[in-house]
């Protein structure tokens, strides 16, 4: 997320609208590269199909920097002047896609040549926040407008041509889809609140309905396992959150920064995940207790094949 104002703290107790979690008892949280390796834009992150971890923001503004393994990040890409990557994804052709706050832009970045295009541009979003891509392509897109806590939802079909399907929402943010990609996820920072979708046949939603609200801090990425837990960044506290498909708190998973922005999933068994940390412009890392989901579908045939 590009944060323009802080997001407040409350000082009660914290409250939840499900049921409290188990106590995380899986590994700590490491730092995977440096502090400010990153800039304080850190954000992304992605794993692609060759293990090779992403994010945004290395060293400077307008970059995506590649992790091969820990401690081990290199510029990848300088991005065209005027152009900010804020969220990464890969598409199911293997292209790496970029939200680009500042150039109103969707991205698409061919990893064997390094090339930059420009897949969609709509002078009228905020700044594509953070996306999501679904297996036909379709890509959602929050769209935050942090100067007065507003946002809108975004649908990007793959010829780049966008369509609003939501609009005067709460400060739209982190965005992601459950594994069988029948329900979209869409969280309202300042607001605290993660609504849920249905992603119809055409790739429009519907039946939108509260699946959590928080009572303090806010929110930033998200991401699924492969059982359709949803991680959430809760910037401002310092940990993960993780959501049972019903709604309910499973577990939090304390970080040593006290702003993440956002989560993906990788290592050999795709169990590892990866945190990127604001304040710190790092990588923080732990070891989950389940696959993530985009991990998974990088290890079927088609899209491995797709990908080669």
């Amino acid at each position: 997320m590009k944060k323009s104002t802080t997001l407040a703290a409350l000082l009660t107790p914290l409250l939840f609208s499900g049921a409290l979690s188990q106590v995380w008892a899986g590994s700590a949280s490491e730092d995977w590269v440096a502090e400010n390796t990153f800039t304080q834009g850190v954000e992304g992150p992605v794993v692609g199909p060759d293990g090779t971890l992403y994010a945004v923001n290395f060293e400077t503004e307008g970059t995506i920097g590649a992790v091969s393994e820990k401690n081990s990040a290199s510029l990848w890409v300088t991005l065209p002047e005027g152009s900010t990557g804020n969220a990464l994804r890969f598409s199911p052709e293997g292209k790496m896609l970029v939200a680009d706050y500042s150039g109103h832009n969707v991205l698409s970045i061919d990893p064997d040549t390094q090339t930059v295009s420009i897949l969609a541009h709509n002078d009228q979003m905020n700044q594509p926040n953070d996306i999501v891509v679904a297996d036909n392509g379709l890509i959602y897109a929050s769209d935050p407008n942090w100067a007065d806590n507003t946002g809108n939802l975004w649908l990007i079909r793959p010829d780049g041509l966008t369509e609003l399907l939501e609009s005067e929402m709460g400060t739209t943010n982190g965005i992601e889809l459950s594994p069988d990609g029948k329900t979209l996820y869409v969280n309202e920072s300042v607001q605290r609140i993660v609504w849920a979708y249905d992603v119809n046949t055409d790739g429009t939603v519907s039946n939108k309905r509260e699946f959590f609200r928080f009572a303090d801090h806010g929110m930033d990425g998200m991401s699924t396992d492969v059982e359709g837990n949803l991680y959430i960044a809760r910037y401002g506290a310092g940990n993960i959150a993780v959501l049972t498909t019903s709604g309910l708190l499973l577990k939090e998973v304390p970080l040593t920064g006290q702003h993440p922005t956002n989560i993906t999933f990788g290592g050999p068994d795709g169990k590892r995940a990866f945190v990127t940390m604001q304040k710190r412009g790092n990588i923080e890392s732990f070891i989950n207790d389940l696959p993530g989901s985009d991990w998974n579908k990088l290890q079927s045939p088609g899209q491995a094949k797709k990908n080669k």
